[in-house]
C-alpha cells in the first residue's frame, strides 16, 4: 500500500512539474509576442551624405587642346597636329613651316579632366585624351604640356604625360585585330592643379542641401530629422529637391562640424513605384512599391523560319553542248506559334509579382511587351520608364 501511494505521489509531482514547464513556455512565448508588436518596425535607411549634397560641393569640368608625340606612324596625316607643333617651336625660338613637317608620329587631341570639390594646387587627377584628327592610334604616345581651362576661360590645371589606351590595334593586308578604342586614352594623374576654383560654402547664415533625386516626401523627412537632432526649427523644405538650413548659433564658427553632423544622419527614402526597362539589353528592374491589379494574361510567340537551299541541276550524259548547269533555288518556310492560355496575374508585394510573372515562363523580351500592355490597361500601378 505504501509503494502504491508513493508511486501515486511521484506521478502527481511529475504532472505538476510538467504543467509548470508548459506554463513557463507559454508565458515566455506571450512575452516575446507582445514585445514583437511593441517594438518599432525596422526600416532601411540611408545617410544624408549618400542621397544629397550641400550647395557648392560639386565637381568642375576642364578642357584643353594638346599634341601627342612619339607615335609609330599612326598619327594625323593632315596639318592639324603639325600646325600645333609649329606654334610650339616658334615660341621656343625655332622657325619652321608646317608643310615642311611631314610626320605621322603626332596627333592632335582634346583633353578633359574633372576637378573634385575643394581641389587645391598640387593635387593630381586623371586626364582623358581623344583624337580630333585622322590618327589611327595613340598607343605609346606622350602628351606635351597643355593648359586646361574652365568655362570662364581661366587656366586651372596643366596636363602632360604618357598615354595609356588599355589595349592595342594591329592590322595587315588581310586581317585586323583591335582591343578597346585606340584613338582615346587616359593619363593617370597626368593633370596637376595650379589654381583653386572659387568656392563659398553658404553665406555664413544659411546652407542649402540638394537631393540627388527630387521627392517631396524624402525632402520633408530630411528636414524633420535635422530639426529633431538639432533640437530646433533650423531646416525647412524649399521644394522637392532643396532644403534650406539655418546655421545654429553654436555652429557659427564651425560650419564644417554642422555639415559633418547633418550628413551622417540616417533617413528613410520614399522610393516611387517605378519599372525601368532597357530594350537594348532586355534588362528589367522593378521597385519594391510596384503593384499589379488582378488581370488575366495570354501570351504566345510567333516564329517564322525561312531557309534557302539552292540546288544544282546538271545536264545528263551525252547532252547537247548548249546544255549548261543551272542553279535552282529552293525555299522552305516553317511557321511556329506557341499556344497561350489565360493566366491570372496580380500582386501586392514584389515577391508576389515576380512569382506571378515567372508562371508565364516568358523571356525578358516578352516580359517587356507584357509590362507595356499592363501599363496600357491600367493594371500596372507604377511608372514605366524605357531607357
Amino acid at each position: 500500500m505504501r509503494s502504491e501511494n508513493s508511486e501515486h505521489i511521484r506521478c502527481e509531482v511529475k504532472v505538476g512539474n510538467l504543467k509548470e514547464e508548459v506554463l513557463k513556455v507559454a508565458l515566455i512565448s506571450l512575452l516575446l509576442l507582445t514585445s514583437y508588436f511593441l517594438l518599432p518596425t525596422l526600416v532601411s535607411a540611408d545617410r544624408i551624405k549618400d542621397i544629397a549634397s550641400f550647395e557648392g560641393v560639386r565637381d568642375n569640368q576642364l578642357i584643353g587642346y594638346g599634341i601627342i608625340i612619339g607615335l609609330d606612324g599612326s598619327g594625323d596625316k593632315g596639318l592639324t597636329a603639325a600646325q600645333g607643333i609649329v606654334n610650339m617651336l616658334n615660341r621656343m625660338g625655332l622657325s619652321i613651316n608646317a608643310r615642311d613637317l611631314q610626320s605621322k608620329n603626332i596627333a592632335a587631341v582634346v583633353i578633359t579632366a574633372t576637378l573634385p570639390p575643394f581641389a587645391k594646387p598640387g593635387i593630381k587627377v586623371d586626364a582623358l585624351v581623344s583624337t580630333i584628327g585622322d590618327a589611327k592610334s595613340i598607343q605609346g604616345g606622350t602628351l606635351l604640356l597643355a593648359p586646361l581651362k574652365g568655362p570662364d576661360g581661366k587656366v586651372y590645371a596643366l596636363a602632360q604625360g604618357p598615354v595609356s589606351i588599355g589595349g592595342f590595334a594591329a592590322s595587315g593586308e588581310g586581317a585586323t585585330a583591335q582591343k578597346n578604342h585606340p584613338t582615346a586614352g587616359k593619363i593617370p594623374e597626368g593633370v596637376i592643379i595650379e589654381k583653386e576654383p572659387p568656392f563659398k560654402l553658404g553665406d555664413g547664415n544659411n546652407i542649402r542641401l540638394f537631393l540627388h533625386k527630387a521627392d517631396f516626401t524624402t525632402a520633408d523627412t530630411v528636414s524633420k530629422e535635422i530639426n529633431n537632432v538639432l533640437n530646433g526649427n533650423y531646416a525647412f523644405t524649399v521644394d522637392s529637391s532643396a532644403i534650406k538650413l539655418s546655421v545654429p548659433t553654436d555652429f557659427k564658427n564651425n560650419v564644417v562640424g554642422l555639415i559633418t553632423k547633418v550628413e551622417t544622419l540616417d533617413v528613410k527614402i520614399d522610393i516611387p513605384a517605378k519599372v525601368v526597362i532597357n530594350e537594348r539589353t532586355g534588362t528589367i528592374v522593378m521597385g519594391d512599391n510596384v503593384k499589379i491589379s488582378p488581370v488575366a494574361i495570354a501570351h504566345g510567340s510567333l516564329t517564322i523560319e525561312i531557309k534557302e537551299t539552292p540546288q544544282v541541276s546538271q545536264p545528263l550524259p551525252f547532252a547537247p553542248e548548249q546544255a549548261a548547269t543551272v542553279a535552282v533555288p529552293r525555299t522552305d518556310i516553317a511557321v511556329k506559334e506557341q499556344k497561350g492560355s489565360l493566366i491570372e496575374v496580380s500582386g501586392v508585394t514584389l515577391g508576389e509579382i515576380v512569382r506571378a510573372l515567372n508562371v508565364l515562363g516568358v523571356t525578358p523580351r516578352d516580359l517587356i511587351s507584357i509590362l507595356q500592355a499592363l501599363k496600357a490597361s491600367g493594371a500596372l500601378k507604377a511608372e514605366l520608364e524605357i531607357i
